[in-house]
């Protein structure tokens, strides 16, 4: 038997959304994103860069979860573009979520261990740390998805209360000079949709919730409900965060900083929390990346384009234990060998390919499936594009090739087996 178990409410759905968009993204996108737009000298750039973002995910929420709801099963975009568009299509959004989402999970290691440890930890210190961080949460998701969506429940409410605590303590406890409306320069487009991109990698957790359609109750409306509240508590939790470090950092010190909400706090007596903070909320994005990614390799596992044995379920925790386990031993390879700093871009890369499948898939559907226009799927295929095309040059060609490795592979087995 290889049938998931339907075990999850709307507000765990909620959670697990919560817990993967409101992450490490929170604690280090903006410094990127920052160094993006910084040529124009201007915090209206930044927040541009931010509600493009965010609206590029707002369209392609609304074709997941049109599409979820017609298709409550494990796999995301990876099944819609296979029922709408046909098998390649499929491959390559499963394929491009796979190993966006494995990069994502050893950033996310990397970034606790970096939080958890003291600044002057020895390397191999911090990647043994962020090791075995990746063997802990992937035991508590191999126990079942009631255990992931109880322990994302604590670890979303904690952050939540620790962002809502600094950033009153900061407003109150700093002379806030900066003025994030200056006019002195225009807008460039370029470093805007860069930025865009960069922070893209912050809001893509809502695709976890699609993952999870095959173990969702009532899935034809808990999925689009709890994907639309996720995405936007998320927005606003990061309007604020943005906000908070323009007026108290300026862009320039936003830019320069590589944890810009310990900088903003520091000399505060919240500067300890926010440390905290960023380790748990890089645990909690974890911990949903594991389930996630393990479900759409499930899902392709079924179909014949990952190895067949991947489609194992376990038969009392009903979870892809194989799948799992074989996504940990790659992330804990890649922790302990590789510097994943650049990891936001590429991972991106890969999520906005996924996401314009999703598009291109909701655009085919019609009558009572259809819930949402058709002109939010064409605005999600473009923005998609555009911020994929305007990423760091290094991680559109490495994304690209990534995937263009894996499509060749996959032609070649077809040829083998006809």
């Amino acid at each position: 038997m290889t049938q998931l178990a339907r075990r999850l409410t709307t507000t765990d759905a909620v959670v697990v959304g919560l817990g993967s968009m409101i992450g490490a993204g929170v604690f280090a996108a903006f410094a990127p994103a920052a160094r993006a737009v910084l040529p124009v000298g201007t915090g209206w750039a930044l927040l541009v860069a931010l509600g493009l973002a965010a609206a590029v995910a707002y369209a392609n929420a609304t074709s997941s979860a049109q599409l979820a709801a017609q298709y409550p099963v494990a796999g995301g975009t990876y099944v819609y573009g296979r029922e709408r568009l046909g098998p390649w299509w499929g491959f390559v959004a499963g394929w491009g979520f796979v190993i966006g989402k494995t990069a994502s999970c050893a950033a996310m290691a990397l970034t606790f261990a970096a939080y958890a440890m003291p600044d002057g930890a020895p390397t191999v210190v911090r990647r043994g740390v962020a090791a075995l961080a990746v063997v802990a949460l992937t035991a508590v998701n191999c126990r079942g998805v009631t255990r992931t969506a109880r322990v994302a429940r604590w670890l979303v409410a904690f952050v939540l209360l620790a962002l809502a605590v600094t950033l009153t303590v900061v407003w109150a406890g700093r002379d806030l000079v900066v003025e994030v409306a200056s006019t002195g320069s225009a807008i460039g487009v370029l470093g805007v949709l860069q930025a865009a991109g960069l922070l893209f990698f912050a809001f893509a957790g809502y695709a976890r919730v699609a993952t999870l359609g095959e173990e969702v109750r009532r899935p034809r409306v808990a999925i689009p409900r709890a994907i639309s509240v996720a995405l936007g508590i998320t927005v606003v939790v990061y309007a604020a965060v943005a906000v908070t470090l323009l007026v108290v950092l300026g862009l320039d010190g936003v830019a320069a900083s590589g944890a810009p909400l310990a900088a903003a706090a520091d000399g505060l007596w919240v500067a300890p929390l926010v440390r905290v903070a960023a380790a748990v909320a890089s645990l909690g994005a974890l911990l949903a990346l594991v389930a996630g990614v393990g479900r759409t390799a499930l899902a392709m596992a079924r179909e014949g384009d990952l190895p067949r044995p991947l489609a194992a379920v376990h038969e009392r925790f009903r979870v892809p234990h194989v799948a799992e386990v074989t996504l940990a031993a790659v992330v804990v390879a890649l922790v302990a060998t590789v510097d994943l700093r650049g990891a936001i871009g590429f991972s991106s890369f890969g999520v906005l390919v996924y996401y314009l499948v999703a598009n291109l898939s909701a655009w085919t559907q019609t009558g009572g499936d259809r819930r949402y226009p058709r002109a939010l799927q064409v605005f999600g295929v473009l923005g998609c594009a555009a911020l994929a095309v305007t990423l760091p040059w290094t991680s559109v060609v490495g994304g690209a090739g990534v995937l263009a490795a894996g499509v060749a592979l996959r032609a070649l087995r077809g040829r083998r087996r006809g």
